[in-house]
């Protein structure tokens, strides 16, 4: 009987050509997976619940799917004025260099973006409805997961601090029961650090204007330039570089994901055919000349130009002024109650 050379030389997986390659259990980074269900365990029943508590029980189509295209297409609908704003505050400061030849621009498109009716729903409703549906897609996310691997109990403090410290051999099996909550992407971080910088921008160039003088028509490229000569030191060059740079990355990225044209994350570490790690450093290195060209605009319109512009003279300067007074004014009082209120809770917890 011939003897079988491989059977006689047996090779331990990690001397082979290809080692075994270990994968932790999370979905790839890709739309149309994400806006699937996670199938029935072999002892449950398909259910219609959490669609009907939707209103959607004649549907097969859960919540995720549902809840995954009112963050596409609210960031598809924001996009239209982030299209505008990107034209009105950078490309075309940076084409006149002079904020009084920019200004009519900016005057024109707010007729689009920012009367009773538009506002609202190319910029309110699109920002609301995209964080709250994403919020809400972790959280069935992590009850899915709940359900899966603890049965529907959520897991106490600690067996999720038993599991994550138990032993190699049964790393695999402790990564996926201490995976509850779903894997948190750069796209899904920077949105989080994007949603308080988005908010403090709006609060400054359109809450409070309104606050104060109970409109908004004195305020344009002039006012910002304004805020800049005469605000705390690097404090606004700080906050509008950072709000540029996470602004831009997470929608950048994003959109691209929405597409399906971003690399899934991890996939420099994961992926192990050539060709397609050859297609997604591609994407990859394609994303990043994107968001450092529109970045890099945008910087050099708002901060090279606009933020350079200078204060404002006579009444107009004054109006601004009161603006940014009452704003500074308004904050020194909420960080002396914070204080005050930190200092109560110490001396209750030390008399304690």
């Amino acid at each position: 009987m011939p003897r079988d050379h491989h059977i006689l030389n047996p090779m331990a997986s990690q001397e082979t050509l290809i080692s075994l390659l270990h994968l932790d259990p999370t979905p790839m980074d890709n739309a149309s997976i994400y806006e699937k269900e996670l199938p029935p365990l072999p002892n449950e029943k398909p259910t219609s619940s959490s669609t009907a508590s939707l209103g959607l029980s004649g549907s097969r189509r859960g919540p995720i799917y549902y809840l995954t295209r009112i963050q596409r297409y609210s960031a598809y609908t924001f996009g239209f004025f982030t299209g505008l704003h990107l034209t009105n505050t950078a490309i075309i400061p940076l084409i006149y260099r002079s904020l009084p030849y920019s200004e009519p621009f900016l005057l024109l498109t707010r007729e689009l973006y920012q009367t009773t009716f538009t506002e609202p729903l190319l910029v309110g409703l699109p920002i609301l409805a995209h964080i709250t549906s994403g919020i809400a897609l972790r959280l069935i996310r992590r009850r899915q997961n709940i359900t899966r691997y603890y049965g529907g109990a959520t897991p106490g403090m600690w067996a999720l601090h038993h599991s994550s410290t138990s032993s190699s051999s049964s790393s695999s099996r402790s990564n996926s029961h201490t995976r509850v909550w779903p894997a948190f992407t750069n796209v899904a971080l920077s949105g989080y650090v994007f949603a308080p910088l988005l908010a403090s921008h709006v609060f400054v160039n359109r809450v409070l204007p309104l606050i104060v003088e109970g409109d908004s028509s004195n305020v344009g490229l002039q006012y910002v330039a304004h805020g800049f000569a005469t605000t705390l030191d690097q404090l606004p060059w700080a906050a509008y570089s950072l709000l540029i740079a996470v602004g831009v990355g997470h929608m950048v990225w994003g959109a691209a994901k929405f597409m399906d044209f971003a690399p899934p994350p991890g996939w420099a570490r994961n992926t192990v055919d050539r060709a397609a790690r050859k297609r997604q450093r591609r994407a990859a290195w394609l994303l990043r000349a994107a968001i450092a060209l529109v970045a890099g605009t945008w910087a050099a319109g708002g901060l090279g130009v606009v933020a350079r512009a200078g204060r404002a003279d006579g009444w107009l300067g004054g109006v601004y002024d009161g603006m940014y007074g009452w704003m500074w004014q308004a904050w020194g009082e909420v960080w002396e109650n914070a204080v005050g209120l930190v200092n109560q809770v110490k001396s209750y917890c030390y008399a304690a």
